[in-house]
Formats: structure tokens, C-alpha cells, sequence
């Protein structure tokens, strides 16, 4: 993977629908700023019930945007990424269907979780209490077979996503069959979406068990073979993606957004200058994505004898807080139980409007982010700065949508005058481009309301300075490689300039 930002995007809404269309906006107005993409889910089909993360055939891509030809030509100019989606698949799939049909005469009967598979015993009440489970209830379904029989079966999102056994000869099958359809096209690093509920164990959470780890390494094994790189997604305590990132190429940062959203919101910079101390570096940044904005990710560990967490809860508290008053409560709407949301912890709201609109604000966050060890990821809406979609999330209902606008090809070239985005696109460049990000990091003692997070490689230099208070942040950067020649060569503040 290249060192340079990449973007997040679904296809079909930001670059007019097609890869084609997603090639020339690269290629045109966002030229030098990304060395890299992440098109969310591109299977058949991108409308389901999850945005894509409930595949029919994960094998195939929706016609509506192109074909695996596309997407090879995309991938021969510039790294993709693509989503695995390991936990689970639709319950309109080939497999499902067979398996619905025939019953235990289907190959794929024994590919598909239950209850019974799980707890062929029965669950305790301890056992139920303790599943990590991220929408409210229990993650259950009852369904009746073509057949007459009622089956409970395992689902972690929604009840259209069948969560699959990866341990079995079919799941295994099947996960083997997406890393030889995804290599053939040429894409070179795969993100393990959900892979964190992948395991399921009696009398254990179901969640970044030890067998979890175990199955972890060995799909990596699996696309090392490939020449593919893996970015593992789990979203829960900071110290699983530490453990994590010792057996893999990438992880996420998930931490970072409310770390970066609780030092803007206090002025002060301690809790995210601790992080620095002792985050993995081979971590993909992010301050937004498709999801919401993660709480459990700051928060103390699950249980009476969890693990503290980077913030206290009145801390977490203050952010989720202030977020909603600052989006003038559209994200209230949006989260938890008032939207339809697989993970009622996050917090749903684009990343501009948790800051208020305020654009200095803004591009000192992701000054901050380019700044941090790892690839910085920008997802498309926060890209562009955008604002919450209140009207998409009042015709789906579903709370992510808030931050998941579609943007016509007219509003996407508005918007790329704005200078908020060209101040953030001017940022990217000088991230992607100067010598100095290969080097090594240092983040300068804090001092109450201000950061320096400085790299350094040979004589090349960029620093960033940030002063809270008054919420401003510059980069100083050496001149082809000679620090004795640093002048400022990026500025946010009030009047957002580049």
C-alpha cells in the first residue's frame, strides 16, 4: 500500500456512478490527492438492506456500476481496496435459498449459523448476557423454511444477513472463492469487514475471541499467498486493535475521531497525546466513514473486569453531547434507538457537522490525521465537507444514510470549489508528496492547548504546529529535503486559506 491517502467512496455516490466515472474524477479534479482507493462494497447488489454489506453474490459486481474489467482498470492505475464481508451473507443468496429449500439435503445447510449450532445444549443466562452483540436485543432470528421448519438463526447485523460458519468446509469455500475473484481483478490489499463477530463459541462474548485471532491469521496466510494485503476492521476496545495489529498488515485507528473531536471540543490535547504513545503505527486513520462516529472504541472494555478506557464515560458523555447540539440535533435523530441502526453505540453525523460547520476546526482535525503514523483514509462526504443528509436518513430510516448523501455530478464540481475543500485537498498534496512522511514521527510534548507532531527523514522536515485556543493550526515544511529552507506552507485558521 502505497503512503499516501486514500479515499473511501461508494461508487454510485460520488462520481456519477460507474467506475468509469470514479477513474476520471481521480484522474481529474482529485489528481495528486489520493494515491489510493477504498470503494466500498461494489457487489451484487449495492441497494440492499446494508449498503452492499449484505451480498447476494460476492462474486459479482452490480451491473449498474461496471465489471470486473472496470474494476481491473481502475485497480491497474491506482491501489484498491475492496471489503471482504466475512461474517455473513444475504438471505437472498444462491446458498441460502438452496438451503431454504432443501433443509439438511442442501450442501450449504451446515454453512449457515443457529442457535442450536452454537448451543446445541441450550444458552444459560450468562451465556446470553454475555455475547457482545451491537444492535439492542439479542442477535436472533426466527425463520420458517420453505419446508414448515422454524430455525433460529444466527444474525449479528440485520435480519437479512445470515451469518455464516467460517469454520466449516462451504464457509471456508466460499471466503476462498471472493480472495481468488478479488486477486484475479487485481486489487491488492482487502479490508476484513465484521470480521471481529466471525467466531462463535459457547460460554465466550462471540466476539475477538482467541479462536477469532486464530481465524484471522490464517485468511491473512491465505491472501499473503495472493500477494494481497489485509486491513483487519474491529470496532470495540483499543487494546484489541493493538493485539490485533501484531498479526497483520493494517488496522484501524477507530480511537482517533473521538480522541480528535474530545482535544478540539476542551482545548486540550493530553488524552490524544497518550494514544500517540502507545497506538499500533500500522494503522489506517480515519476521522469518518460509512459507519458512525465509534464510542467503544474510547470507552472501558465490556464487563466488571473490563479494561479502562482512553476516555472516561463523563468524558465520552461530553462528546456524544456536544455532537448533537453542534449538528443542532440531527444527530440525535439519527443514532441509536430513534433510526434503524445495526450499532446503536456509534453516532451518526458527518464529521463537518459534529464540529459545527466551523471550517478552521475542521481542517486542524484533519491536519491532525494526515499527521498521525499510518494512511490517512478520507471518506467521500467528509471530502467534500458535507452536511448531514436529514432528508435521505426521513425516506430510509436508516440512521447511517445521515452521512451517506448522494451527489449528482453539479453539486460534486460545486462543491470542489468550496474553499474549506481546497484548503483539504492542498493538505493531501503536500501529504502524499513531501519526503518527510517517510521518515519518523515525533509528537512534541503538549503544553496545555497546544501540539507539534513533527516527521523527519534525513534533512526533510514537516511540522505541524495546532493552537487550540485559537483554533489554528500551520505546517512548515523543508524545501526539497533542506530544513534550513522551511517556510509555511499550509494555514488554517478563521479565514481558511491554503
Amino acid at each position: 500500500m502505497k503512503n499516501q491517502a486514500q479515499l473511501i467512496a461508494y461508487v454510485d455516490r460520488v462520481s456519477g456512478g460507474t467506475f468509469r466515472d470514479l477513474r476520471h474524477l481521480l484522474d481529474g479534479p482529485l489528481s495528486g490527492a489520493f494515491g489510493g482507493v477504498h470503494l466500498l462494497p461494489f457487489f451484487h447488489p449495492i441497494d440492499g438492506a446494508d449498503a452492499g454489506f449484505d451480498p447476494i453474490d460476492h462474486t459479482q459486481v452490480d451491473r449498474r456500476l461496471g465489471s470486473w474489467d472496470d474494476v481491473a482498470a481502475l485497480a491497474a492505475g491506482t491501489d484498491v481496496m475492496a471489503d471482504v464481508i466475512v461474517n455473513h451473507v444475504s438471505r437472498h443468496s444462491p446458498q441460502f435459498i438452496d438451503y431454504d429449500q432443501r433443509g439438511a439435503d442442501s450442501p450449504y445447510a451446515a454453512m449457515f449459523l443457529t442457535y442450536g449450532r452454537v448451543f446445541p445444549y441450550g444458552a444459560r443466562e450468562s451465556d446470553l448476557r454475555a455475547l457482545n452483540t451491537i444492535r439492542p436485543g439479542l442477535p436472533f432470528t426466527m425463520h420458517e423454511t420453505a419446508r414448515g421448519e422454524k430455525v433460529l438463526l444466527w444474525t449479528t447485523f440485520t435480519s437479512d444477513q445470515i451469518d455464516i460458519d467460517v469454520s466449516h468446509p462451504e464457509g471456508q469455500r466460499y471466503l476462498a472463492s471472493i480472495l481468488d475473484r478479488l486477486h484475479g481483478a487485481g486489487i491488492r490489499t482487502i479490508r476484513l469487514d465484521a470480521v471481529g463477530f466471525a467466531i462463535k463459541k459457547a460460554g465466550t462474548s462471540c466476539f475477538m475471541i482467541p479462536e477469532t485471532f486464530a481465524f484471522i491469521a490464517d485468511l491473512t496466510a491465505q491472501a499473503h499467498a495472493l500477494g494481497i494485503e489485509v486491513l483487519v476492521e474491529v470496532r470495540g476496545h483499543y487494546q484489541d486493535q493493538i493485539d490485533v495489529a501484531r498479526q497483520v498488515d493494517w488496522v484501524y485507528d477507530f480511537a482517533l475521531p473521538a480522541l480528535v473531536l474530545h482535544t478540539l471540543y476542551t482545548r486540550r490535547a493530553a488524552a490524544l497525546t497518550r494514544w500517540l504513545r502507545i497506538r499500533p503505527c500500522n494503522a489506517i486513520t480515519v476521522l469518518d466513514t460509512h459507519d458512525g462516529i465509534g464510542i467503544a472504541d474510547v470507552d472501558a472494555a465490556r464487563g466488571a473486569n473490563g479494561a479502562p478506557g482512553l476516555l472516561t464515560r463523563d468524558e465520552i458523555d461530553a462528546i456524544v453531547n456536544t455532537i448533537h447540539h453542534r449538528s443542532r440535533g440531527e444527530s440525535r435523530i439519527a443514532s441509536g434507538t430513534a433510526a434503524s441502526n445495526v450499532d446503536a453505540s456509534q453516532i451518526n453525523c458527518t464529521f463537518y457537522e459534529a464540529l459545527g460547520r466551523r471550517d478552521a476546526e475542521y481542517l486542524v482535525a484533519r491536519a491532525i490525521q494526515c499527521f498521525v503514523p499510518g494512511i490517512p483514509q478520507v471518506y467521500y462526504v467528509g471530502l467534500l465537507a458535507g452536511c448531514n443528509d436529514v432528508e435521505l436518513l426521513r425516506r430510509t430510516g436508516v440512521g447511517r444514510d445521515i452521512n451517506r448523501h448522494y451527489y449528482t455530478a453539479d453539486e460534486l464540481r460545486q462543491e470542489l470549489t468550496r474553499p474549506v475543500v481546497q484548503s483539504l485537498l492542498a493538505l493531501l498534496q503536500i501529504r502524499n508528496t513531501h519526503p518527510a512522511f517517510q521518515g519518523t514521527f515525533d509528537a512534541l510534548d503538549s503544553v496545555a492547548d497546544r501540539m507539534a507532531l513533527v516527521w523527519t527523514n534525513g534533512e526533510a522536515v514537516a511540522r505541524l504546529d495546532v493552537n487550540l485556543t485559537a483554533m489554528c493550526a500551520s505546517i512548515t515544511c523543508s524545501s526539497r529535503g533542506a530544513s534550513s529552507e522551511g517556510a509555511v506552507a499550509w494555514h488554517a485558521d478563521a479565514e481558511v486559506r491554503a
